[in-house]
């Protein structure tokens, strides 16, 4: 995994760490080949990165919804088979605007939703609705993409934790992606230039035509071993295994959208979801 951090490992990775946003050029007319991406709506955690999020449906009134991945949860890494739902929690966010600067501190009400299995992410319902967070910051939630990414497409990783911006392309999708006692399905790896590091989990990934987030990053294969911690492998339909040293990955965000329902509540009985229930 792209490893939550702990303060010992910070000051070896802030060397080299920070660097300006990445911001693309932002035309209005419909044939735009990109949108603006730069750092509002992303969040520093404790250990990780993540971004406030708002599926296509959610209202201005419901409670804001903070993305992240299952194993930055501040209870620990979930276990194989395990799913956290509407579990108490008071963790708090740093809340960053465009250009990478603080604006406030958001505070978790529960964790809503979180599991390493067949996904790797965290769902966290903050006490502020959107429009509270829009009135008081200026800052908008970024919406998931509702559709399976697509191969060759042009994204961005955007680290909330490091105030870095990592671009490429969508490279593929691994059937499988195994990691130590994890494994998860239909995950999207990257072409080789973005190079994420220990702190850029949970970062939302952005395609850069429609400022959508079709993914969160979560994991990269460090060392080129097979199959270990921090050095997952691909595994086929028929069970062949593929090691990419260096090539890192994110796990698909269109798959929670079905599984949220009025009000921003997670409902695994919904039609079309197909997360993993407790």
């Amino acid at each position: 995994m792209n490893k939550p951090l702990v303060g010992a490992l910070l000051s070896l990775l802030l060397i080299g760490a920070a660097a300006a946003p990445a911001v693309a050029s932002a035309p209005q007319d419909k044939a735009a080949a990109a949108v603006t991406v730069n750092f509002a709506g992303t969040v520093a955690l404790s250990n990780c990165s993540g971004s406030v999020v708002r599926t296509p449906n959610s209202q201005p009134n419901d409670p804001a919804l903070v993305l992240s991945n299952g194993h930055c949860l501040e209870t620990g890494f979930p276990a194989p088979g395990e799913v956290v739902k509407d579990q108490p929690s008071s963790r708090s966010f740093t809340l960053l605007n465009g250009a990478g600067s603080r604006v406030g501190t958001l505070r978790a009400s529960k964790i809503a939703y979180a599991t390493m299995t067949d996904t790797d992410i965290s769902i966290y319902q903050l006490t502020k609705t959107y429009a509270q967070i829009q009135s008081q910051y200026g800052i908008g939630a970024l919406t998931l993409n509702d559709a399976h990414p697509v191969q060759g497409s042009a994204i961005k990783v955007v680290s909330g934790y490091w105030k870095r911006t990592y671009s490429c392309n969508v490279d593929g999708f691994a059937y499988r992606l195994k990691e130590g006692e994890w494994t998860w399905k239909d995950s999207v790896r990257y072409t080789s230039s973005c190079n994420t590091i220990g702190g850029t989990s949970g970062s939302p990934v952005i395609d850069t035509t429609t400022g959508k987030v079709v993914a969160v990053n979560n994991t990269g294969n460090e060392d080129g071993e097979r199959c270990t911690d921090n050095n997952p492998c691909e595994v086929d339909e028929s069970g062949n295994v593929t090691v990419r040293q260096g090539i890192n990955y994110a796990q698909e965000t269109y798959i929670i959208v079905p599984c949220i329902g009025a009000g921003n509540k997670i409902d695994l009985n919904r039609a079309g979801c197909v997360l993993p229930k407790p």
